[in-house]
Protein backbone atom coordinates (compact mmCIF):
# COMPACT_ATOMS: atom_id res chain seq x y z
CA UNK A 1 0.00 0.00 0.00
CA UNK A 2 1.33 3.58 -1.30
CA UNK A 3 1.39 6.36 1.63
CA UNK A 4 0.49 9.83 1.60
CA UNK A 5 1.45 12.19 5.37
CA UNK A 6 -1.55 13.52 6.91
CA UNK A 7 0.32 17.31 7.49
CA UNK A 8 3.99 18.01 7.49
CA UNK A 9 4.04 16.78 10.99
CA UNK A 10 1.58 14.12 10.99
CA UNK A 11 1.96 10.42 10.30
CA UNK A 12 1.55 8.36 6.68
CA UNK A 13 -1.63 6.58 6.29
CA UNK A 14 -2.63 4.67 3.49
CA UNK A 15 -3.34 6.54 0.36
CA UNK A 16 -6.24 5.37 0.23
CA UNK A 17 -8.53 5.01 3.31
CA UNK A 18 -12.06 4.09 4.15
CA UNK A 19 -15.11 6.22 4.31
CA UNK A 20 -17.28 3.83 6.39
CA UNK A 21 -20.45 6.11 6.70
CA UNK A 22 -22.56 4.16 4.37
CA UNK A 23 -22.22 1.10 6.78
CA UNK A 24 -24.72 2.23 9.15
CA UNK A 25 -26.57 5.47 7.74
CA UNK A 26 -27.76 6.66 4.54
CA UNK A 27 -27.23 4.08 1.85
CA UNK A 28 -28.53 1.39 4.21
CA UNK A 29 -31.35 -0.42 2.41
CA UNK A 30 -30.06 -3.81 2.08
CA UNK A 31 -26.86 -3.93 4.10
CA UNK A 32 -25.36 -7.03 5.08
CA UNK A 33 -23.60 -6.37 8.81
CA UNK A 34 -21.60 -9.06 8.17
CA UNK A 35 -20.43 -8.16 5.27
CA UNK A 36 -19.75 -4.72 5.97
CA UNK A 37 -17.20 -6.18 9.27
CA UNK A 38 -15.74 -8.43 6.12
CA UNK A 39 -15.50 -5.77 4.50
CA UNK A 40 -13.91 -3.69 7.67
CA UNK A 41 -11.55 -6.60 8.04
CA UNK A 42 -10.52 -6.81 4.51
CA UNK A 43 -9.43 -3.25 4.61
CA UNK A 44 -6.76 -3.72 6.98
CA UNK A 45 -5.47 -7.26 5.27
CA UNK A 46 -5.21 -4.51 2.22
CA UNK A 47 -3.19 -2.50 3.75
CA UNK A 48 -5.78 0.59 4.37
CA UNK A 49 -4.65 2.44 7.48
CA UNK A 50 -6.80 5.81 7.49
CA UNK A 51 -10.76 5.05 8.55
CA UNK A 52 -13.15 7.75 9.04
CA UNK A 53 -16.35 7.98 10.77
CA UNK A 54 -18.40 10.55 12.58
CA UNK A 55 -20.71 10.93 15.54
CA UNK A 56 -23.99 11.30 13.74
CA UNK A 57 -23.60 8.49 11.28
CA UNK A 58 -26.29 6.70 12.61
CA UNK A 59 -26.11 8.59 14.36
CA UNK A 60 -23.72 7.02 16.82
CA UNK A 61 -24.08 3.69 15.37
CA UNK A 62 -21.08 3.80 12.78
CA UNK A 63 -18.71 4.53 15.40
CA UNK A 64 -19.72 1.67 17.87
CA UNK A 65 -19.52 -0.42 14.77
CA UNK A 66 -15.73 0.62 14.28
CA UNK A 67 -15.48 0.27 17.99
CA UNK A 68 -16.05 -3.45 18.34
CA UNK A 69 -14.58 -4.39 15.20
CA UNK A 70 -11.39 -2.56 15.16
CA UNK A 71 -10.83 -3.16 18.86
CA UNK A 72 -7.21 -5.18 19.78
CA UNK A 73 -6.31 -4.00 16.02
CA UNK A 74 -5.27 0.12 17.18
CA UNK A 75 -1.70 -0.36 16.06
CA UNK A 76 -1.10 0.89 12.53
CA UNK A 77 -4.92 2.04 12.56
CA UNK A 78 -6.06 5.72 12.15
CA UNK A 79 -9.17 6.31 13.24
CA UNK A 80 -10.51 9.56 12.05
CA UNK A 81 -14.18 11.10 13.40
CA UNK A 82 -16.10 14.44 13.70
CA UNK A 83 -18.33 16.51 15.34
CA UNK A 84 -20.38 19.35 15.26
CA UNK A 85 -23.23 18.06 12.96
CA UNK A 86 -26.02 17.18 15.27
CA UNK A 87 -29.33 15.14 14.49
CA UNK A 88 -33.31 15.39 16.07
CA UNK A 89 -35.91 13.15 15.75
CA UNK A 90 -36.61 15.35 12.26
CA UNK A 91 -34.68 12.79 9.68
CA UNK A 92 -34.31 15.78 7.40
CA UNK A 93 -32.84 18.35 10.28
CA UNK A 94 -29.31 19.47 10.43
CA UNK A 95 -27.60 21.68 13.74
CA UNK A 96 -24.36 22.73 13.84
CA UNK A 97 -22.80 22.89 17.11
CA UNK A 98 -18.89 23.96 17.65
CA UNK A 99 -18.93 25.29 21.54
CA UNK A 100 -16.16 24.35 23.83
CA UNK A 101 -18.49 22.75 26.20
CA UNK A 102 -19.91 21.07 23.67
CA UNK A 103 -16.03 19.68 22.03
CA UNK A 104 -15.36 17.86 25.70
CA UNK A 105 -18.74 16.48 25.36
CA UNK A 106 -18.57 15.23 22.28
CA UNK A 107 -14.87 13.21 22.02
CA UNK A 108 -15.56 11.71 25.30
CA UNK A 109 -19.13 10.18 23.89
CA UNK A 110 -16.56 9.22 20.48
CA UNK A 111 -13.83 7.52 22.74
CA UNK A 112 -16.64 5.37 24.46
CA UNK A 113 -17.94 4.08 21.30
CA UNK A 114 -14.86 3.53 19.57
CA UNK A 115 -13.30 1.78 22.59
CA UNK A 116 -10.22 3.41 21.92
CA UNK A 117 -8.19 6.07 24.48
CA UNK A 118 -7.61 8.12 21.81
CA UNK A 119 -8.26 9.63 18.39
CA UNK A 120 -5.56 9.89 15.36
CA UNK A 121 -7.58 12.31 13.53
CA UNK A 122 -10.62 14.97 14.81
CA UNK A 123 -12.84 17.29 12.73
CA UNK A 124 -14.99 19.78 13.17
CA UNK A 125 -17.48 18.24 10.73
CA UNK A 126 -19.49 21.78 9.91
CA UNK A 127 -17.87 24.94 10.69
CA UNK A 128 -20.38 26.77 13.59
CA UNK A 129 -20.86 30.22 12.20
CA UNK A 130 -22.22 31.55 15.76
CA UNK A 131 -18.69 30.32 17.66
CA UNK A 132 -15.50 32.05 16.34
CA UNK A 133 -13.61 29.08 14.93
CA UNK A 134 -10.52 29.97 17.03
CA UNK A 135 -12.97 29.13 19.69
CA UNK A 136 -13.94 25.71 18.63
CA UNK A 137 -9.95 25.17 17.48
CA UNK A 138 -9.00 26.03 21.12
CA UNK A 139 -10.94 23.75 22.60
CA UNK A 140 -9.34 20.70 19.82
CA UNK A 141 -5.97 21.72 21.14
CA UNK A 142 -7.12 21.23 24.58
CA UNK A 143 -8.12 17.49 23.64
CA UNK A 144 -4.33 17.16 21.84
CA UNK A 145 -2.62 18.25 25.27
CA UNK A 146 -5.25 16.02 27.25
CA UNK A 147 -3.73 13.15 25.02
CA UNK A 148 -7.64 12.31 23.40
CA UNK A 149 -6.50 13.76 20.02
CA UNK A 150 -3.22 13.31 18.13
CA UNK A 151 -4.34 16.08 15.68
CA UNK A 152 -6.97 18.06 14.59
CA UNK A 153 -8.96 19.17 11.20
CA UNK A 154 -12.03 20.89 9.53
CA UNK A 155 -14.34 19.44 7.16
CA UNK A 156 -16.20 21.60 4.48
CA UNK A 157 -14.18 25.08 6.01
CA UNK A 158 -13.51 27.95 3.72
CA UNK A 159 -9.79 28.77 2.62
CA UNK A 160 -10.39 31.82 5.00
CA UNK A 161 -11.58 29.36 8.48
CA UNK A 162 -8.80 27.27 7.40
CA UNK A 163 -5.90 30.17 7.79
CA UNK A 164 -7.73 31.36 10.96
CA UNK A 165 -7.94 28.04 12.35
CA UNK A 166 -4.06 26.79 11.41
CA UNK A 167 -3.20 30.16 12.94
CA UNK A 168 -4.21 28.52 16.43
CA UNK A 169 -3.27 25.17 16.22
CA UNK A 170 -1.52 23.24 13.00
CA UNK A 171 -4.32 21.58 11.08
CA UNK A 172 -3.54 17.78 10.19
CA UNK A 173 -6.03 17.82 7.19
CA UNK A 174 -9.10 19.38 5.66
CA UNK A 175 -12.00 17.07 4.60
CA UNK A 176 -13.99 18.19 1.90
CA UNK A 177 -16.44 16.68 -1.12
CA UNK A 178 -13.69 16.36 -4.08
CA UNK A 179 -14.15 14.66 -7.44
CA UNK A 180 -14.24 14.91 -11.32
CA UNK A 181 -17.77 16.65 -10.75
CA UNK A 182 -17.55 18.13 -7.34
CA UNK A 183 -14.71 20.44 -7.59
CA UNK A 184 -15.40 23.40 -5.74
CA UNK A 185 -11.92 22.99 -3.61
CA UNK A 186 -10.55 24.31 -6.65
CA UNK A 187 -12.35 27.05 -7.36
CA UNK A 188 -12.31 28.34 -3.45
CA UNK A 189 -8.72 28.48 -2.57
CA UNK A 190 -9.03 25.31 -0.51
CA UNK A 191 -6.52 23.15 -1.95
CA UNK A 192 -4.36 25.90 -2.30
CA UNK A 193 -4.61 27.10 1.05
CA UNK A 194 -3.93 23.72 2.52
CA UNK A 195 -0.59 23.12 -0.09
CA UNK A 196 0.61 26.36 1.21
CA UNK A 197 0.29 25.97 4.87
CA UNK A 198 1.13 21.92 4.67
CA UNK A 199 -2.48 20.48 5.48
CA UNK A 200 -3.20 17.05 3.68
CA UNK A 201 -6.50 17.06 1.79
CA UNK A 202 -8.79 14.40 2.67
CA UNK A 203 -11.11 14.02 -0.35
CA UNK A 204 -14.59 12.63 0.45
CA UNK A 205 -16.98 10.96 -1.84
CA UNK A 206 -14.64 10.67 -4.50
CA UNK A 207 -16.62 8.61 -6.41
CA UNK A 208 -19.72 11.12 -6.60
CA UNK A 209 -21.70 8.55 -3.88
CA UNK A 210 -21.69 6.31 -6.67
CA UNK A 211 -22.43 8.05 -9.76
CA UNK A 212 -19.16 7.92 -11.29
CA UNK A 213 -18.71 4.71 -10.70
CA UNK A 214 -21.43 4.14 -13.85
CA UNK A 215 -23.63 1.76 -12.43
CA UNK A 216 -26.45 4.25 -11.93
CA UNK A 217 -28.63 4.25 -14.75
CA UNK A 218 -31.86 5.69 -13.17
CA UNK A 219 -33.21 8.29 -10.09
CA UNK A 220 -35.70 4.98 -9.81
CA UNK A 221 -32.13 2.85 -8.70
CA UNK A 222 -32.32 4.51 -5.61
CA UNK A 223 -35.11 3.14 -2.49
CA UNK A 224 -37.19 4.86 -1.15
CA UNK A 225 -35.15 6.04 1.72
CA UNK A 226 -32.12 6.54 -0.01
CA UNK A 227 -30.18 10.10 1.02
CA UNK A 228 -29.20 11.08 -2.74
CA UNK A 229 -33.19 11.46 -3.70
CA UNK A 230 -33.05 14.40 -1.79
CA UNK A 231 -29.93 15.87 -3.60
CA UNK A 232 -30.61 18.12 -6.78
CA UNK A 233 -27.36 16.20 -8.79
CA UNK A 234 -30.07 12.93 -8.94
CA UNK A 235 -32.60 14.43 -9.56
CA UNK A 236 -34.82 14.68 -13.16
CA UNK A 237 -33.03 16.46 -15.69
CA UNK A 238 -29.98 16.89 -13.92
CA UNK A 239 -29.31 12.73 -13.78
CA UNK A 240 -30.00 12.49 -17.00
CA UNK A 241 -27.69 15.59 -17.82
CA UNK A 242 -25.00 14.04 -15.85
CA UNK A 243 -24.81 10.50 -16.91
CA UNK A 244 -24.01 11.79 -20.21
CA UNK A 245 -21.02 13.00 -18.65
CA UNK A 246 -20.55 9.48 -16.82
CA UNK A 247 -20.77 7.60 -19.94
CA UNK A 248 -17.80 9.54 -21.05
CA UNK A 249 -15.66 8.68 -18.39
CA UNK A 250 -16.52 4.65 -18.66
CA UNK A 251 -15.64 5.20 -22.35
CA UNK A 252 -11.77 6.35 -20.99
CA UNK A 253 -11.69 3.70 -18.68
CA UNK A 254 -13.02 0.96 -21.13
CA UNK A 255 -9.94 2.14 -23.45
CA UNK A 256 -7.61 1.49 -20.58
CA UNK A 257 -9.07 -1.33 -19.37
CA UNK A 258 -9.83 -0.46 -15.50
CA UNK A 259 -13.47 0.70 -14.57
CA UNK A 260 -15.09 3.64 -13.72
CA UNK A 261 -14.69 3.77 -10.14
CA UNK A 262 -11.00 3.26 -10.55
CA UNK A 263 -10.63 5.86 -13.57
CA UNK A 264 -12.02 8.44 -10.93
CA UNK A 265 -10.24 7.27 -8.29
CA UNK A 266 -7.13 7.50 -10.25
CA UNK A 267 -7.73 10.94 -11.14
CA UNK A 268 -8.48 11.99 -7.32
CA UNK A 269 -5.14 10.43 -6.66
CA UNK A 270 -3.25 12.33 -8.96
CA UNK A 271 -4.15 16.01 -7.79
CA UNK A 272 -1.26 15.98 -5.65
CA UNK A 273 0.88 13.82 -2.81
CA UNK A 274 -1.54 15.81 -0.04
CA UNK A 275 -4.69 14.76 -1.32
CA UNK A 276 -6.31 11.35 0.23
CA UNK A 277 -9.75 10.01 -1.09
CA UNK A 278 -11.85 8.23 1.06
CA UNK A 279 -14.21 6.31 -0.58
CA UNK A 280 -17.01 4.57 1.45
CA UNK A 281 -18.03 1.17 0.62
CA UNK A 282 -19.63 -1.81 2.58
CA UNK A 283 -18.29 -4.19 0.24
CA UNK A 284 -15.18 -6.12 -0.06
CA UNK A 285 -15.61 -6.36 -4.06
CA UNK A 286 -15.74 -2.75 -4.34
CA UNK A 287 -13.17 -2.53 -1.63
CA UNK A 288 -11.05 -4.33 -3.42
CA UNK A 289 -11.30 -2.81 -6.98
CA UNK A 290 -10.92 0.66 -5.15
CA UNK A 291 -7.70 -0.11 -3.70
CA UNK A 292 -6.19 -1.24 -7.19
CA UNK A 293 -6.93 2.40 -8.28
CA UNK A 294 -4.00 3.60 -6.47
CA UNK A 295 -1.62 1.32 -8.90
CA UNK A 296 -3.21 3.31 -11.36
CA UNK A 297 -1.17 6.11 -13.76
CA UNK A 298 -2.92 8.81 -15.60
CA UNK A 299 -1.19 10.33 -18.17
CA UNK A 300 -1.61 14.30 -18.97
CA UNK A 301 -3.09 13.73 -21.95
CA UNK A 302 -5.96 11.60 -19.67
CA UNK A 303 -5.65 14.15 -17.23
CA UNK A 304 -6.96 16.49 -19.90
CA UNK A 305 -9.62 14.21 -20.88
CA UNK A 306 -11.40 13.68 -17.91
CA UNK A 307 -10.80 17.70 -17.42
CA UNK A 308 -12.33 18.56 -20.92
CA UNK A 309 -15.72 16.86 -19.18
CA UNK A 310 -16.16 18.18 -15.93
CA UNK A 311 -14.01 21.06 -15.36
CA UNK A 312 -15.66 23.86 -16.95
CA UNK A 313 -17.90 25.79 -13.99
CA UNK A 314 -21.76 24.37 -15.20
CA UNK A 315 -20.60 21.49 -17.03
CA UNK A 316 -22.55 19.25 -14.07
CA UNK A 317 -25.99 19.81 -13.11
CA UNK A 318 -27.51 20.51 -9.75
CA UNK A 319 -26.08 21.42 -6.43
CA UNK A 320 -24.27 18.67 -4.40
CA UNK A 321 -26.92 19.28 -1.47
CA UNK A 322 -30.24 19.95 -1.07
CA UNK A 323 -30.62 23.75 -0.28
CA UNK A 324 -30.66 22.99 3.42
CA UNK A 325 -28.05 21.18 4.08
CA UNK A 326 -25.71 23.76 1.44
CA UNK A 327 -26.74 26.43 3.85
CA UNK A 328 -24.41 24.37 6.57
CA UNK A 329 -21.50 25.13 4.65
CA UNK A 330 -18.69 27.29 5.31
CA UNK A 331 -18.40 30.16 3.13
Amino acid sequence: MKTRQLGHHGPYVSAIGLGCMGMSDFYTTGVDEQEAIATLHRAVELGVTLFDTADMYGPHTNEALLGRVLRGKRDGIYLASKFGLVRSSDPHARGVNGRPDYIRQAIDGSLQRLQTDYLDLYYQHRIDPQVPVEESVGAMAELVKAGKVRHIGLSEASAETIQRAHAVHPLAAVQSEYSLWSREPERNGVLQICQRLGIAFVAYSPLGRGFLTGALKSAQDFAADDYRRSNPRFQADNFNHNLALVERVKALAADKGISAAQLALAWVLAQGEQVIPIPGTKQRKYLDSNVAATAVALSAGELAQLDGIFAAEGAVAGDRYAAHTMALLDG
